[in-house]
């Protein structure tokens, strides 16, 4: 049987954050020495820290805030597509590729996974995939760099194109180790009222042709 694939950042001390965001810092507020019976923790965040997902609200004051999304959209099949050959992908790019059938698509670019820096320059999501991937029944976009936009946007155009075509938005995945191919995907976002986003521990599975079929 097919083990897990962990294909979120870790959250650690020394991770790369968005420039001039709340970095995040785990702590003990207690130690067990100090209450004789157990150890207690505590982390500050940007709730878009490492692997996370967008609410709509992240973008759109009056969108749905994190604990209103629709939980389906984060667990089931999903397909990991390779891009890493192209700079700027589009809807030219994601025509080449069978999505029939597919509701949750991870894009694998060519940025290395590195947790500890946050990059300098990324790969562009062109506005124009969310036309396509609606048409194609795509209900979640997961992308294994910091943003579906580029780091010095103002007007987030790829953010709103999703959002205005219905599908949401997963980013940071980790998929340098993952191959392309069709997997069981667990994305969960933290119940977090009126948020803007939350971390989540994503994790992939292989899915057999069978289990596919079914």
């Amino acid at each position: 049987m097919a083990n897990w694939i962990d294909i979120s950042q870790p959250l650690t001390n020394d991770m790369a954050h968005w420039p001039g965001d709340t970095p995040f810092r785990y702590s003990l507020t207690y130690s067990k020495e100090e209450t004789g019976s157990v150890n207690i923790g505590q982390m500050a965040a940007s709730l878009h820290t490492g692997t996370h997902v967008d609410a709509p609200f992240h973008y759109d004051s009056k969108g749905k805030t994190i604990d209103m999304l629709d939980l389906e959209r984060y667990i089931g099949e999903a397909v990991v597509v390779d891009v890493s050959e192209h700079d700027e992908i589009n809807s030219e790019v994601l025509k080449k590729v069978d999505l029939k059938g597919k509701t949750r698509v991870l894009l694998k670019t060519s940025l290395p996974n590195n947790p500890k820096k946050f990059p300098d320059n990324m790969p562009t999501i062109a506005p124009d995939v969310a036309a396509y991937l609606q048409e194609k029944g795509v209900t979640l976009l997961g992308v294994d760099i910091p943003s579906v936009d580029q780091t010095d946007s103002k007007e987030l155009a790829t953010h709103h194109a999703l959002y205005n075509h219905e599908i949401n938005i997963l980013e940071n995945i980790m998929l340098d180790h993952v191959e392309a191919g069709i997997y069981e995907l667990i994305s969960l976002p933290l119940a977090i009222h009126g948020a803007d986003g939350s971390p989540v521990r994503a994790v992939i599975k292989p899915l057999a042709t069978e289990e596919r079929n079914r």
